[in-house]
């Protein structure tokens, strides 16, 4: 090959390396517990109990973020215990001045916030009998004397709103609907009885399942496609490089020697490294360069001002004094 063809070909390759090192880190975002009164009636009826819906859908709608890789999602349990310091409500939800400060408290760029609008069969047919609940569990799709086949629909929208002023930067709305019909939204062929759903998670495989939770899944996996599209229209906000040290291990759970004064918050990522060799100046003596393995990550769960504890991912041992710096 010609001298000129390699230096277009480095030329190339200093090109790609720079595009990689300039990228811009993932936006960091939330995802609030959905709203779901204007079915809640509904709901009821399916499941024989109030189960809360828009926790269920906002968990997968995590999952498909996480997936997709293009946002750095806020952990659900750190999300919990900041509602519960500062009193929240699953009431408080769908506020976008509540869900702003919320993300002010996480330190991330968005808060997703949204509503179910729609979860059940797609017609109105009743049963010619049963009283005032198996008129409600017909209607909604639990079997029952002249109940006909149908298809289960689910609806929702979200909004993405900015954690400094509010504003809403993006709306989407996501609709599924069942391939297979049925006489029972949570099983085949109307396996269940009215009020036997209680027991249902809309995180197991019998959910997933079903004609409702098929609906379910394709309506969720719609809005984060959108989501995730929008991803640009999100302003970041700039953040420090933290770097601290391993001060505890505990099993998992490890303590760092940094907290809130450092700039660490609820929901952190910290990647954890460990010094293998140093190359020393031959002429000085000094430390010119550092040969770093990463261990994993650890993602914080508990800050205070001088110190955080997280939980740690990876398949090395840490001990006390392994590095640990913001991760991209």
């Amino acid at each position: 090959m010609s001298s000129g063809i390699w230096r277009m070909a480095l030329a190339g390759l200093v090109a790609l390396s720079c595009v990689a090192q300039s990228a811009p880190p993932k936006k960091k975002v939330a995802i609030l517990d959905f709203e779901y009164g204007t079915v809640q009636g509904g709901v009821s009826a399916i499941f024989g109990a109030n189960v809360d819906i828009g926790k269920g859908i906002a968990d997968m709608l995590v999952e498909k973020l996480v997936q997709g890789g293009v946002y750095t999602v806020f952990e659900r349990k750190a999300l919990d215990k900041v509602m519960a310091e500062q009193n929240l409500s699953n009431s408080d939800r769908a506020d976008a001045t509540t869900a702003a400060k919320i993300g002010k408290l996480l330190g991330v760029d968005a808060i997703i916030l949204g509503s179910i609008t729609q979860f059940g069969r797609d017609d109105k047919q009743t049963s010619v009998g049963g009283g005032a609940f198996g008129g409600m569990a017909n209607r909604y799709g639990l079997g029952g004397i002249g109940k006909k086949e149908a298809k289960a629909v689910v609806a929702i929208s979200a909004r993405v709103i900015g954690t400094d002023t509010a504003q809403i930067y993006a709306a989407f709305t996501g609709k599924g609907e069942s391939k297979r019909s049925g006489a029972s939204l949570l099983g085949a062929g109307g396996s269940y009885g009215a009020g036997a759903g209680a027991a249902i998670s809309m995180g197991s495989t019998q959910f997933a399942n079903s004609i409702l939770g098929e609906a379910t899944a394709q309506a969720v996996a719609q809005t984060a496609t959108q989501l995730q599209g929008s991803a640009t229209s999100i302003p970041g906000h700039a953040r420090a490089m933290i770097e601290g040290l391993v001060a505890d291990v505990s099993g998992n759970s490890v303590t760092l020697n940094v907290g809130k004064k450092a700039g660490v918050a609820l929901g952190d990522r910290f990647d954890v490294v460990r010094v293998t060799r140093e190359i020393k100046d031959p002429a000085s003596g000094k430390v010119i360069r550092r040969v770093e393995d990463r261990l994993g990550s650890i993602t914080i769960t508990e800050v205070d001002d001088l110190s955080a504890v997280g939980t740690f991912a990876g398949s090395s041992p840490l001990k006390v004094g392994d590095a640990v710096k913001t991760a991209n």
